[in-house]
């Protein structure tokens, strides 16, 4: 049956519970999200207080002003497309699995094989993102306490801070999604209104500024390499690790109301509100800029609050770090609420080990306790080889980007291979569906070929990029398991029962409630 034959009776729980039976499952999370706070958890992982910050001093190295400025909107655009073609599939398949589910419906033949290869470029990209996110934050907050009570912005004082983060982030999603909804409400006037306060400040307090020759034009190029165009792409970094994360819209949706149309909406206007609100954010920031080489060479490790108090003074400029430090601490929250709804799926249908335990739910909150867990430890090891290597961030916000994005557009390269037997959903593109998802297809091996490449020269232990290795090791890993095991039983997503069978693990649930 055609999902939008799901959207004629006024009962949307009942509807958004039908079309989960008919995908095979229960309804055991809690269905309480509205739109509006579907698109909030996605705007938050994105969020630009985040990822624009805390690569900007990448930024000012790999290309600088015209490389960050320009690129953002050119990745934008892409970026957009592939969001596109994500919201159509999104919406004929509103479950917690998303990407990996729907590669293994869309898939022509080998379905299996699709989903379990998606499933763990999603697993892994979405644990780097985590862990960029919380280090980014760890970093920031790092620098504040150095600047306010002289805590020293040392790689051991930020792993402990990102563990500290990590635990707290563990601990607000144990207690439930509800609370983890109204934070969320709460982070997407947070992000507005800091972004407004952030451009604001740097507008009227500045004593000078750069002019707009500076601002669309100035090209800098400190990684080495001598061809502008590498450099130049390098640089796209900033903008394709902040614009990611959307994903949590279609990982939230087996607890958002009207999940068919709300999700791929939250998945769309994440995605445009932050590319406004990110380009704006980028531009106030370079205006600001006092002393550039003072920035990148900053003592805190964090150029942007180097140019906050250049240009606005330290009491004013550590105002602005906090107003960041808070977002960032949002982000990292709905960040490991995604990440755990997406092993809870996974686990769900037997592709993780142990997954018997990851999948377990907390039946008092009715939320994947468990997972969270292995969200926010996963996070951790990832961004412990920062100890050793200054160039490890990078290499998690390239992992981040690469893992995410492969796993991003296998579906919806499958759903151009799918053609007019691809059966939409009640939010869908039309006629435009193939184009859209041809270019994104296209777009995305650039970046999985990009993000692969040394950032700087000569190539050394330090300023190795080592994404390729971890991907080696994980995916290496993941491949070994399918050909040597998996192949015999992972079958793709199971269906969980029967319809009686999955109205009586609802009303165990319920009575358990």
């Amino acid at each position: 049956m055609d999902v939008s034959d799901q959207q004629t009776t006024p009962d949307h729980a009942d509807d958004d519970s039908a079309r989960l039976h008919q995908l095979g499952y229960a309804q055991e999370l809690k269905r309480t999200m509205s739109a509006f706070s579907n698109f909030a958890v996605s705007f938050t992982i994105i969020s630009i207080l985040s990822g624009c910050l805390t690569l900007y001093g990448t930024g000012m190295k790999t290309g600088g002003p015209a490389a960050m400025i320009w690129g953002w909107v050119l990745v934008g655009f892409f970026v957009l497309l592939v969001g596109l073609g994500m919201a159509e599939v999104c919406s004929s398949y509103p479950t917690a699995g998303g990407l990996y589910y729907w590669a293994a419906k869309l898939a022509p033949r080998n379905g299996a094989a699709w989903s379990w290869f998606t499933g763990w470029f999603n697993l892994i990209g979405q644990i780097a993102v985590t862990a960029g996110i919380d280090f980014g934050a760890a970093l920031f907050l790092n620098a504040f306490l150095d600047l306010q009570w002289g805590f020293a912005a040392t790689p051991g004082h930020t792993i402990i801070l990102l563990a500290i983060i990590l635990v707290v982030h563990g601990l607000l999603n144990t207690f439930g999604v509800r609370l983890v909804a109204i934070l969320n409400n709460v982070s997407v006037w947070w992000h507005l209104v800091g972004v407004l306060v952030i451009v604001g400040v740097l507008t009227f307090v500045p004593a000078k500024h750069q002019d707009a020759g500076f601002v669309f034009g100035e090209f800098v190029n400190k990684t080495g390499w001598s061809s502008p165009i590498y450099v130049f792409a390098l640089g796209l970094l900033l903008a394709q690790y902040t614009l990611t994360g959307y994903d949590a819209s279609a990982h939230m949706t087996e607890e958002t109301k009207s999940a068919a149309k709300a999700g791929p909406r939250g998945i769309v206007m994440s995605i445009v509100v932050s590319l406004v609100a990110g380009w704006i954010l980028l531009i106030g920031l370079t205006f600001a800029i006092q002393d550039y080489d003072g920035a990148v060479n900053s003592g805190t490790g964090v150029p942007p609050a180097q140019i906050f108090i250049d240009a606005t003074g330290v009491t004013t400029g550590k105002f602005l770090l906090l107003i960041c430090i808070g977002a960032q601490l949002f982000c990292g929250m709905s960040s490991v609420t995604a990440n755990s709804r997406m092993i809870y799926a996974f686990a769900r249908d037997g592709a993780i080990p142990g997954s018997g335990f990851w999948h377990r739910i907390n039946k008092r909150t009715q939320t994947p306790t468990n997972a969270v867990w292995l969200a926010a430890v996963g996070a951790l090891i990832l961004a412990l080889p920062y100890l050793w290597s200054a160039t490890a961030y990078y290499a998690v916000t390239s992992i981040a980007v690469v893992g995410l994005y492969v796993a991003y557009v296998i579906p919806v390269f499958l759903r151009v291979r799918r053609g007019d037997s691809f059966e939409a959903g009640p939010w869908n593109l039309g006629k435009w569906g193939r184009p859209v998802g041809i270019i994104a297809s296209i777009w995305v091996v650039f970046i999985f070929v990009l993000f692969m490449l040394p950032p700087a020269s000569p190539v050394t232990v330090d300023s190795f990029n080592y994404t390729p290795i971890a991907f080696l090791v994980v995916l290496g890993g993941a491949g070994l398991w399918w050909v040597v095991s998996a192949r015999k039983w992972f079958t793709g997503p199971k269906v969980q029962g029967s319809a009686a069978e999955l109205a009586a693990v609802e009303q165990e649930l319920k009575e358990l409630g």
